[in-house]
C-alpha cells in the first residue's frame, strides 16, 4: 500500500500569531512534523498543504513537497481539517492510506506515526486516530441546568469508586489515518469503526496558546 502524509499550515492563527513557525524548542513548530514524516519507515511520500509563502519557502527547504498552494476557501479559521485533506487526496491521486500529521503536535514521532499505521493494517481497520487517557474522567461530570440542578455528564449509576470507572481516552490531535476510498466516502477519520493509537500525555501536547508553548 502507498501512503501519503498530509502536514496542514495556514498561515492565519488566531491563538498564536505565526504559530506554524514560531520557534519551540529551538526549531519552528513545523520542523518537529516534517522531520516526524520524513523519518517514518511506512510514509511513502510527505506534502504541505498551505496557503502561505514563508510556510511553504521553510517546507521546501526541509525536502518537504509541496505540490500546490491550498486556496484561501479552504484556509479559513472555520475550515475542517478534513476538508484540507479531501483536496490533496484529489490534487495527489495514487495512494492508498493517508495519515493527517499536524504540525501543533511537535513531540509525536516517527516511531508512534509507524505503530499507529501498523496497528492500523493489524487491526485491517479502514481508519485510526491517536488518542490519550483523561484523568479526569466524565463519570465523575456534572453540567447544570436551567434550575441549577446537577445533572451527570454520562447518566447511569454514579461509580462510588475510582477502580469502579473504566478507562477513558481523548483525541490528542497528533495522528489520524484512514483508507483513501474510505475516506472520501465517510469524510471523517473518526466513526464507530475507527480504532484508537494511545499516546501517553507527555507526547500528546497540542500547542493551541502561548501557555502550551510555555509549557
Amino acid at each position: 500500500m502507498r501512503v501519503l502524509a498530509i502536514i496542514p499550515a495556514r498561515g492565519g492563527s488566531k491563538g498564536v500569531p505565526r504559530k506554524n513557525i514560531k520557534i519551540f524548542r529551538g526549531s519552528p513548530l513545523i520542523e518537529w512534523t516534517i522531520n516526524a514524516a520524513q523519518k517514518s519507515e511506512l510514509i511513502d511520500e510527505v506534502i504541505l498543504s498551505s496557503d502561505d509563502a514563508e510556510i511553504i519557502s521553510f517546507a521546501k527547504q526541509k525536502n518537504c513537497k509541496v505540490p500546490f498552494v491550498r486556496t484561501s476557501d479552504l484556509s479559513k479559521d472555520s475550515t475542517p481539517s478534513v476538508n484540507v485533506v479531501l483536496d490533496a487526496i484529489e490534487r495527489c491521486p495514487d495512494f492508498d492510506w493517508v495519515i493527517l500529521l499536524q504540525p501543533t503536535s511537535p513531540l509525536r514521532n516517527a516511531s508512534h506515526i509507524d505503530e499507529a499505521i501498523t496497528l492500523c493494517v493489524k487491526k485491517k481497520s479502514m481508519s485510526c486516530a491517536s488518542l490519550t487517557h483523561v484523568n479526569q474522567s466524565p463519570y465523575w461530570m456534572f453540567r447544570l441546568d436551567d434550575n441549577e440542578l446537577m445533572r451527570q455528564v454520562m447518566p447511569g449509576v454514579l461509580p462510588k469508586r475510582r477502580q469502579e470507572i473504566p478507562p477513558v481516552y481523548r483525541l490528542n490531535g497528533a495522528i489520524y489515518i484512514a483508507n483513501v476510498e474510505w475516506l472520501k466516502e465517510n469524510k471523517t477519520f473518526v466513526t464507530n469503526s475507527t480504532i484508537g493509537y494511545i499516546m501517553s500525555n507527555e507526547t500528546s501536547l497540542d500547542i493551541d496558546t502561548e501557555e502550551d508553548f510555555n509549557r
